[in-house]
């Protein structure tokens, strides 16, 4: 570091750098003549007085010279002014202008060798010049420091900005959870009072059905008491009846004439000629008391027999085109369906007919591939969650948000049936394979089974503990499946709207199980994307994968059963192969999809999603 002014003088208020060299007077590079003892030491016999005397003194210095170790010299800088010539060069490198530089070496050195410089050119550039490239340099590193500082000012201030927008987003979301707690709270509070308010007239409720119960066993008892003496009765009419043609015998073994006859036989002869009435051999079976029918409703539909065969099994249903075709299947039509998100979509049974329905409470119809628009249905006053086709595809039943269940005519096209006692909305509904009865499900925690025919329910299913999310018929049986967010699948027979089996193993709410054509295997899906294949004749899982962690809302099988189609919250179908475990994604939807559909010929694959549209692979 040098401190120099133009006359060589030191300025204290100029800094800057120069080449400085430092002079090589440390005690380190020294070199000490190495003594000798017999050169400092001689004999005794060899000395005289004054040689003593000096090496003595000598000696004495010696060890004086090593005691006292001289004080270390600081190093002293040499400032070596930069001469013009140098100062170019530098200027020159620093610039990256190399050609030129070669130019001024070559012609400096010539004027130099030829002596045409004279000692003025070629001194030391004067300081001013140095200082002032000093403070150039100065000047652009603090340009280039304020910058830097600049934009970390800037950079926290940004994050102080989305900090301060963040903090007010929490607070009031903290706000808004705080009022909604005080909310539950009152309404906890409110329900508490209510169901305390109950709870006498539960008692009493429950100590007259207790009564009812009791009076209807004993009801029972004197019924079948009564049948009892009715039919001993009958018997002893008809003992009676074979033998009125039969004359009475004397203890001799003569017949008795009717002059010799008692007053009861006489009078037993008597009411048997006069009366008219038939005889019980004659009265028609319907008059029998065994025969006499109990029906209350008596427009109630008998259930079919539980033997029916599904026409379908004797088809052959090679697998789905993604296994045999290479590439799997690929997006070829898009509808535009709905104004809101699409919940369902359904295949009608005959015909290459497409129902939807959707958030916007409305119902279509739609011709397949072309996308056509054949019927729209307007009439439920919330979202439409769910449709089914009549069996013969004359009906389409649908369910909704605002808990009824309507039938659809389209020879009529109208609404002809409404179903009004779920209290909560409907989720699912399914056609039984004889038209005469449909199964709903709903948020409520029930299923109910409706008659047609009657227009009433005929059984309510209660069993699971949470909102049933799902609800279907086995085709050409008596038997029904249900779904629920209490994690659990539950076969019912709908004949006595008991329980027949419940599947335990999902850790989750789940959203949809449905059988497979044979109806000896069952599919299930959660909301956590865990997809469970069951054994029904086992009652136990037999294969389990993950398509998670979005949830999956509606899985099928095709008609080979060899691949799975799941609808899933990330906007995908993920395509699943039972037989070795592979999972493909097809992509196309901008949002969740909602329900997936295998087209029976296994030609082309159906799904819906909340973008408002429904695309058809294939």
């Amino acid at each position: 570091m040098a401190n120099l002014t133009e006359n060589g003088n030191p300025n204290e208020d100029a800094y800057y750098l120069e080449q400085l060299s430092i002079a090589e007077d440390s005690d380190d590079d020294f070199n000490y003549e190495d003594v000798s003892l017999d050169q400092d030491f001689s004999t005794p016999g060899e000395e005289d007085y004054e040689t003593a005397v000096r090496i003595i003194q000598d000696a004495n210095i010696d060890i004086q010279s090593a005691v006292r170790k001289p004080p270390t010299q600081s190093s002293n800088l040499t400032c070596k002014p930069e001469v013009v010539d140098d100062f170019v060069r530098n200027f020159l490198i620093k610039m990256g202008m190399w050609r030129t530089l070669d130019s001024f070496q070559t012609e400096w050195y010539e004027l130099r060798e030829k002596g045409l410089l004279n000692d003025e050119d070629v001194k030391v550039v004067p300081d001013i010049y140095i200082r002032n490239q000093q403070m150039d340099n100065n000047v652009k590193q603090l340009r280039n420091d304020m910058l830097r500082y600049r934009n970390a000012a800037e950079k926290a201030k940004n994050t102080f900005i989305r900090l301060r927008k963040e903090r007010d987003f929490h607070r009031m979301h903290h706000r808004r959870v705080v009022q909604e707690k005080n909310k539950l709270t009152d309404d906890l509070k409110r329900l508490k009072k209510h169901y305390e308010a109950y709870e006498p007239a539960l008692k009493q409720l429950k100590h007259k059905y207790q009564i009812a119960m009791k009076e209807k066993m004993m009801t029972r008892l004197e019924r079948d008491r009564a049948v009892g003496q009715v039919t001993g009765l009958q018997s002893t009419l008809r003992s009676l009846e074979r033998s009125r043609d039969t004359p009475y015998l004397s203890s001799e073994g003569t017949a008795l004439t009717k002059s010799s006859q008692g007053p009861t036989q006489r009078r037993l002869n008597d009411v048997r000629n006069s009366s008219n009435a038939p005889s019980p051999r004659q009265q028609p079976p319907g008059k029998d008391v065994k025969d006499l029918p109990l029906k209350r409703f008596p427009d109630d539909t008998p259930w079919p027999a539980d033997a029916g065969i599904n026409p379908s099994l004797g088809k052959h249903h090679p697998p789905a085109a993604h296994v045999t075709r290479a590439g799997g299947f690929h997006l070829t039509h898009t509808i535009n369906a709905h104004d809101l998100a699409v919940a369902g979509v359904l295949l009608h049974p005959t015909k290459p007919i497409l129902a939807s329905v959707s958030d916007d409470s409305k119902w279509k119809m739609w011709s397949i591939p072309g996308g056509e628009l054949i019927m729209t249905g307007d009439g439920h006053t919330d979202w439409v969650s769910t449709c089914d086709f009549h069996p013969d595809g004359t009906k389409l039943a649908t369910g909704s948000g605002d808990t009824t269940v309507k039938l659809w005519d389209f020879a009529q096209a109208k609404c002809v049936m409404t179903l009004l006692e779920h209290t909560h909305a409907v989720w699912g509904v399914s056609w039984h394979s004889s038209g005469d009865f449909i199964a709903s499900c709903s948020m409520d925690n029930t299923s109910k089974i409706w008659d047609l025919n009657s227009a009433r329910c005929r059984s309510t299913l209660r069993g699971h503990t949470d909102s049933v999310n799902s609800i279907e018929f086995l085709p050409y049986s008596n038997s029904l499946l249900t779904c629920s967010a209490d994690k659990t699948v539950s076969l019912w027979d709908a004949r006595t709207g008991l329980c027949a089996q419940t599947f335990y193993g999902h850790v989750h709410s789940i959203n949809h199980a449905t059988f497979n054509l044979k109806g000896d295997t069952i599919v299930s899906c959660d909301s956590y994307g865990t997809v469970t294949l069951w054994d029904v004749r086992k009652v136990a899982p037999t294969h389990c994968f993950d398509v998670g962690p979005h949830s999956a809302n509606k899985a099928v099988l095709d008609m080979s059963g060899s691949v799975i189609a799941v609808a899933s919250n990330d906007g995908t179908v993920k395509m699943y192969e039972v037989t070795n475990d592979k999972t493909t994604s097809l992509t196309g939807h901008e949002d969740s999809v909602q329900t997936v559909q295998f087209d029976p010929n296994g030609e082309f694959l159906i799904s819906a999603s909340s973008d408002t549209t429904i695309r058809i692979w294939s």
